[in-house]
């Protein structure tokens, strides 16, 4: 009987060994032997011979790993620490734009970084939701860990502010909430574990690197939770409407925490009932309310100018 020819065993054997390989980067293997190439001297930024691809953001299902991009939230990851970092695709303007903070990683002896990865801005914009800004620069790493509530709140030195969200489940007003009170030095942002935004690179990027600075803690039950803290000595104050003071009649000197909720349906009923008080802000005008975000801003203003006075 006739033996098979060793081409036809080849194309036979390269259609199932590398079927995944062709799926996830089409046109890097045609199932024939590549011919030698001569390799032009490396550049400052060059693009290595085997470069390896960005995989779409469908993809990404390796572990618990998150994309993070935007000039801000990707440097204060990268020269985080405490962040264990895989991989960076840049593009040319955004290797530019992150020059300084590559080198300022190379010169941290604690930092273990991987070497940048040169890409295209059509292949970045794979790697986030349709519209994202990511100035071509995309970081992939794994989540930071979460401090425990109570090792947060022992010690000599607990933190004299902290900040609790029911069900704000919109990552942008999150970030910005989480940029405000990283900026009035809040110790940490408590949600809940379900109705609450996962950390996200919407979230990271609307952050601007206070991610990096802030702890977020989720709890199971926020109503337990401020039970523990006002045992713990904080005065609790939730922001509604219809509180009965304005929140600079209060004293927040002392430790505080600010509760907020969710735009249009505020705080919950059991979650009212655990504050120490509810206050109100300021407004007025023909519209009588502020975004979850501003309103987050404008008391933690309040909180902290009357720490800082004494008042």
């Amino acid at each position: 009987m006739k033996k098979p020819s060793p081409r036809r065993e080849h194309r036979h054997g390269s259609k199932h060994a590398t079927g995944t390989f062709e799926r996830r980067f089409p046109g890097k293997f045609s199932g024939k032997r590549s011919e030698t190439k001569s390799v032009a001297p490396a550049s400052k930024f060059s693009k290595p011979q085997r470069q390896e691809k960005p995989v779409p953001v469908k993809a990404q299902t390796r572990g618990d790993t998150v994309i993070i991009w935007g000039l801000h939230a990707v440097r204060a990851a990268w020269l985080n620490p405490k962040r264990r970092c895989h991989r960076l695709w840049l593009t040319e303007s955004g290797f530019a734009a992150f020059e300084k903070s590559l080198t300022e990683a190379k010169e941290d002896l604690l930092l273990k970084r991987p070497d940048p990865k040169r890409s295209e801005r059509q292949e970045l914009d794979q790697l986030v939701p349709p519209g994202s800004v990511h100035q071509g620069i995309v970081l992939e790493t794994l989540p930071l860990a979460e401090p425990p509530l109570h090792e947060l709140i022992a010690g000599d030195q607990p933190p004299d502010l902290l900040l609790m969200l029911d069900q704000v489940t919109d990552p942008h007003n999150v970030g910005a909430i989480m940029r405000s009170a990283s900026a009035f030095g809040a110790g940490a942002v408590i949600m809940t574990e379900r109705n609450a935004p996962g950390t996200t690179g919407v979230l990271a990027k609307s952050a601007s690197g206070a991610l990096e600075h802030l702890p977020q803690i989720h709890v199971v039950n926020l109503a337990r939770t401020l039970d523990e803290l006002r045992q713990a000595g904080y005065w609790c104050v939730g922001l509604a409407e219809e509180g009965a003071r304005e929140l600079s009649a209060l004293d927040l000197t002392a430790r505080t925490v600010l509760v907020l909720g969710a735009e249009g349906e505020g705080l919950r009923q059991l979650t009212r009932k655990k504050c120490d008080e509810l206050a109100r802000l300021p407004t007025g005008g023909s519209i009588g309310s502020l975004n979850v975000s501003n309103a987050a801003a404008v008391a933690l203003y309040e909180v902290r100018r009357q720490k800082k006075s004494g008042a």
